[in-house]
Parts: C-alpha cells; sequence; structure tokens
C-alpha cells in the first residue's frame, strides 16, 4: 500500500513549486485535488504544447483531480471551506496576504480544521521586509548567493540550468508536510508549514558557507572544478569532456598511478587537499596530459578500473536513456486523451524491500474541473450535480 494512501491534499498552488510539491506526495499515494480558477492553472498555458495540450502542466500534474472554483463566489467559497474541513493538507502558493484576503489563509482553514497541516510556499516566506515581493526563479537564484557562485571566472553569474528555487522550494514543502503529519500522529493537531524559495536556495550552499566561515572570503565562480579538491574538474579528451573527482588521499595516490606517474602520490606539493588544490595547476597538467590521448569512454573504463571516480558529460536525453535510469524506474508514462502515452519522471524515493516508493500513479492529468462531482462525493459524502 502506498505510504500516503488516505491523505486528502487540497492542492490550491499553480505553475511549479507548490504543484511539484503535491506531484510529490501524489507519487506516494496521497489524493490530490487541484482546486483552480475558472480559467485553470497558469500552467495549462505555458508550453511546450502538443495538439494545444501542455505538455509541462500535463507531466507535473497527472494522477491529480481537479475542481474550478470561484473563491469570490460565496457558494465555490462555501465549498472550499467544505473540502478544507475534509482534507489532511493544503498547500497553497500565493504571495503572502492573498490567502488572507481570500478568507482561505492557514488561521481561517485551522479554526474549522485543528487538524490541517497547511503549507505555505512563497519568494521569501510569510514574514520579513522582503515576503509581499513576487518571486520568480530568477529572482531567487540572483538574490541567494547561488548564482554569484555559479560560471567561470570568465564570465558572468550563471543561473543553473533548472527552476531549483521553484523545485527545491517544493521538495522542501513536501519534507515539511510529511513531517508535520508524522507530528499531527501524537499531537492531533496541525501545523502552518512556511517555506521560502529564498530560504531553500540560501539552505544549500553548504561547501560556500563552510569556506566563508574559516577564511572570510567566498570561492567566487570556479566552473566545473570544485574549490578545495584537485583534480576535482572536467577535463578535455579526444571527443569530448570527462569528469574525473579526487576528494582524499586514497584516491590521489590511484589517480597518480592511473595517469602514469605514481611518484606523483609523494610528491611534498600535493600531500593533502589543501595542498593539491594551491597546486590545482600542476594537477590539472598531469589529468589533461592523460585524458587528452583518449576518449571519454576509454578515459572512464580507464578510471574506473583504477578506483578513481570519472564520469562522461550527459545530457538528460542520454540520463534517461542510460542503463540506470531505466533500472531506477526513473521514467513511467501515462496516457492522456490528446496527448496520448506520456512520459513523467517518477519521484525518487525508493523503499527497498517494500515495492513501494516508485511511482504507482499512472493517471493522466485533469481537465479543467472535471472531478467536481466524485471529489464532493469523495470527500463530503455527496453528490451535486450541477444543473
Amino acid at each position: 500500500m502506498p505510504l500516503l494512501t488516505d491523505v486528502k491534499v487540497l492542492d490550491l498552488s499553480r505553475v511549479l513549486a507548490g504543484p511539484y510539491c503535491t506531484s510529490l506526495l501524489r507519487g506516494l499515494g496521497a489524493d490530490v485535488v487541484k482546486v483552480e480558477g475558472l480559467h485553470g492553472d497558469d500552467a495549462r498555458h505555458l508550453g511546450p504544447f502538443r495538439d494545444g495540450e501542455s505538455v509541462y502542466f500535463a507531466q507535473l500534474n497527472h494522477g491529480k483531480r481537479s475542481i474550478a472554483l470561484n473563491l469570490k463566489d460565496a457558494d465555490d467559497h462555501a465549498t472550499l471551506l467544505d473540502l478544507a474541513r475534509a482534507a489532511d493538507v493544503v498547500v497553497e502558493n500565493f504571495r503572502p496576504g492573498v490567502a488572507t484576503r481570500l478568507g482561505i489563509d492557514h488561521a481561517a482553514l485551522s479554526a474549522i480544521n485543528p487538524r490541517l497541516v497547511y503549507a505555505s510556499i512563497s519568494g521569501f516566506g510569510q514574514d520579513g521586509p522582503l515576503a509581499h515581493a513576487p518571486a520568480y526563479d530568477l529572482v531567487v537564484q540572483a538574490m541567494s548567493g547561488l548564482m554569484e557562485g555559479t560560471g567561470t571566472a570568465e564570465g558572468g553569474p550563471t543561473r543553473v540550468g533548472e527552476s531549483v528555487g521553484d523545485v527545491i522550494a517544493g521538495l522542501h514543502a513536501a519534507w515539511g508536510v510529511t513531517a508535520a503529519l508524522f507530528e499531527r500522529e501524537r499531537t492531533g493537531v496541525g501545523r502552518h508549514v512556511d517555506v521560502a524559495m529564498f530560504d531553500s536556495l540560501v539552505s544549500l550552499q553548504v561547501t560556500a558557507m563552510s569556506i566563508l566561515t574559516a577564511t572570510g572570503a567566498l570561492p567566487g565562480r570556479v566552473g566545473n572544478r570544485h574549490p578545495v579538491s584537485a583534480p576535482f574538474d572536467t577535463y578535455p579528451s579526444k571527443d569530448g569532456l570527462v569528469a574525473i573527482a579526487v576528494a582524499n588521499d586514497s584516491v590521489f595516490a590511484r589517480f597518480c598511478t592511473l595517469v602514469g606517474h605514481p611518484e606523483a602520490a609523494n610528491d611534498p606539493r600535493f600531500a593533502d587537499d589543501g595542498s593539491r588544490t594551491a597546486h590545482r595547476v600542476d594537477i590539472e597538467e598531469l589529468a589533461t596530459s592523460w585524458s587528452t590521448r583518449l576518449t571519454t569512454d576509454e578515459a572512464v573504463a580507464r578510471a574506473e578500473e583504477a578506483g578513481v571516480p570519472a564520469a562522461p558529460i550527459w545530457d538528460l536525453a542520454q540520463a534517461l536513456a542510460s542503463e540506470q535510469a531505466t533500472h531506477r524506474g526513473l521514467v513511467d508514462h501515462f496516457e492522456h486523451p490528446v496527448l496520448g502515452r506520456t512520459p513523467f519522471l517518477t519521484q525518487p524515493l525508493r523503499f527497498p524491500g517494500s515495492g513501494e516508493g516508485r511511482a504507482t500513479v499512472t493517471a493522466s492529468s485533469p481537465d479543467l474541473g472535471a472531478d467536481r462531482d466524485t471529489v464532493l462525493a469523495d470527500w463530503l459524502d455527496v453528490v451535486r450535480v450541477e444543473a
């Protein structure tokens, strides 16, 4: 049985951070009901499109159910409150203050359902001087320090190539929701979970924080290399690049043998991680003189045989086509009435021996408002048929 079976999630969110959170909960078996405005989640209108349907929306919201409500309408507002009474979890990503104006904030809903776990996802959190500032992934990447620390010294700050501000906030929200549900088993009372995209990205930067604490300075943009280990970078091969990661003395000794210079392991310039980083140019010469004589596949194979971590540079299509991704079940499919057989990225948790954790939800994404009657029947034990 999926881990979150019988958990009812009322999803008031849209686009990415909130829907990503609820997709993780749905992947573990929760019943997720999307409450959408009469024009639908904005993501329904975001590309890429195929045959007029948003592939982005379909993949992110498959397996959920949809009910369309106008929260400024008294009857629809009352319906939402009824659903909140029945829910275990509410997830919203309005700008702070909007949920209060709509009468569906944590205070209002927890008053009618004290067991409710209420997750708020926003750019900068529910309080603080920037709480009401609008935020997109680019904004929080720019302000968190992550962009300034990404890229090469010769180039400018670089955005990470995915909307990590949204995705990481959604991941943290799902973590917070499950922790609050666990606590509720002991106390019988829900929690308000406040997740900020800004906070989430700042919290990722553990290496940069340790360097700042120890030295008073940041490593800056170092490209693909590691700021405190060497060799730890990408190196040219005959047909591309090979990534090599050496982070301790024993692996460095194996690296030296691999590149044909076993004596370098006893060179005082390379005695420890710090000194190797200080003399990284010399180490890079050893790595490059070896790697450029080989293809990437040859270099990776020889490094693997020598016990030195190394890898080719894959794009997403190559990663998904790999035997490892297939073995781990990182892609599954659902049947969509317009898009047909549609792949999606499964949630990554695995629980060995239980058969659970691998995504088991292969239902399609919902049409706007298509599940109103079944949701009301399942959650409220009533059947309301529109006249």
